[in-house]
């Protein structure tokens, strides 16, 4: 019997001597990553020196990779460039059993009652946004759902503890955290120790957000009193092999995750979807249609939700066609075998959700926004295992994802039944990825719902 030999994996065009692929991700990551798809299941990028990177385009490889592979692999360079900003003792940036413990820890503040109590505040947050605007206004919707995305978590996670100006802080520096964390996953390493002005704001700023929250915390904490929010219950949180609660600076960390997974990606999925009702409008009247039958005038509820089964279409084809992850990592160990390849220790792999999410071998007419795709209950249960990850996959997947889902169903139903927003004519909106892929600019026009 003929044994047919695994091809060797094929290594992209366009490297240059000690800058990788950096200058074809710098210019535009996005379509450098989708075109890495035309190489087959595996390709070999490069973003640092002797360290290659697979990025892997295979769904059945992705899950395995994420599932199967999981033990033998730590989180990999895109969550090393996230622990400068949120520590390592972040359940995001910490692997294997230290990660698994984490969890558990955590777990509590995310089950079912918790996050049906945070419905009435993330709503309470949505009106309070929508009610600041005028008919005829022309809005920048990225950051009025960044604005609001803070104010969902200030609410939740803080109790509304902190100040105008402090809130005002924080949007700032997260926002240059953020495309600092974009910027050092593309360059080689030797570049952020350059003395850059770029670098001396992504240091500057790291700190004034870690020092934000880090004050909110030890304030909550040296009053002693339960406010009910989800910081409360990071302060009641112990570690199920010592009994000891949670650091000062391990807590300080976990809420700077969820300022960072509950600003810049919610905020970038609720803009997206705000942009796609208005490019279709048989969508958006469908929408509205629902959100009438099931809620009539009053608003809506956590019970409402598993009710509200267009507007979950409409997010989960907004996960689909414009997900923010564009390079999620991991690294090997040990030697791995993955598919037909031996993949030695020490290598990043690396796979894109938003280029996976866009493949027309796995989703017919990727580019059209169609929520109906995920009613054709036959071609749902025929999507490959690996094909559509919106939280990942394995012991790794977001923790919040159930959180993130009733945030966004909130919000939406809320703002769109308040305003219809129209957009600006001649203005262009191209995705752009920074730590998140988001909308580059998106203007838009506020017009009362009838």
């Amino acid at each position: 019997m003929t044994t047919v030999a695994t091809p060797p994996i094929p290594t992209a065009q366009g490297a240059l001597p000690l800058l990788g692929h950096a200058i074809p991700l710098l210019r535009d990551n996005l379509s450098f990553i989708a075109s890495l798809r035309a190489y087959g299941p595996l390709v070999r990028i490069h973003l640092q020196p002797r360290r290659p990177t697979v990025v892997v385009n295979e769904p059945a490889l992705i899950r395995t990779m994420l599932v199967d592979l999981a033990a033998g692999l730590d989180k990999g360079r895109f969550f090393e460039k996230m622990g400068q900003v949120l520590g390592g003792d972040s359940v995001v940036t910490a692997a294997g059993t230290d990660h698994v413990r984490k969890r558990r820890q955590l777990q509590p503040a995310f089950r079912h009652d918790e996050i049906a109590r945070y419905v009435d505040l993330m709503r309470e947050e949505a009106v309070r946004t929508a009610s600041s605007w005028q008919p005829g206004q022309t809005l920048d919707v990225r950051e009025t759902m960044v604005k609001l995305a803070l104010d969902m978590l200030a609410a939740t996670v803080f109790a509304s503890s902190l100040d105008e100006q402090a809130f005002r802080r924080l949007r700032r520096d997260l926002s240059v955290v953020m495309n600092g964390v974009g910027a050092r996953v593309m360059l080689p390493d030797w570049v952020e120790r350059l003395p850059l002005p770029s670098n001396w704001r992504f240091n500057a700023s790291r700190a004034a957000v870690r020092n934000v929250i880090g004050g909110a915390v030890d304030s909550l904490r040296a009053g002693g009193h339960d406010t009910g929010d989800m910081l409360s219950l990071f302060l009641r949180a112990e570690d199920e092999e010592t009994g000891r609660p949670m650091s000062g600076h391990q807590i300080c960390s976990e809420v700077l995750t969820l300022a960072v997974a509950g600003t810049e990606t919610t905020a970038s999925v609720l803009s997206w979807v705000l942009y796609e009702l208005a490019r279709n409008p048989e969508v958006d009247e469908r929408l509205r249609t629902e959100l009438g039958e099931v809620l009539g005038d009053r608003p809506v509820t956590f019970e409402d939700l598993p009710e509200l089964t267009y507007l979950h279409d409409v997010i989960t084809e907004a996960l689909r066609l414009h997900h923010t992850g564009w390079l999620v990592t991991r690294r090997t160990l040990g030697t791995v075998r993955l598919g037909g390849w031996e993949i030695p220790a020490g290598t990043e792999l690396a796979y894109c959700q938003h280029a996976l999410h866009r493949d027309a071998a796995l989703f017919p007419d990727p580019l059209r926004f169609d929520p109906d795709r995920w009613r054709a209950t036959a071609w749902r249960e025929g999507l490959p295992h690996g094909a559509f990850l919106p939280f990942g996959a394995g012991k790794h997947k977001c923790i919040g994802d159930h959180f993130a889902m009733t945030e966004m169903a909130t919000a939406l139903a809320t703002l769109t039944r308040m305003w219809r927003l129209r957009l600006v004519p001649g203005h262009h909106v191209r995705p752009e990825a920074r730590a998140t892929v988001r909308p580059s600019t998106l203007m838009m026009t506020a017009e009362a719902a009838l």
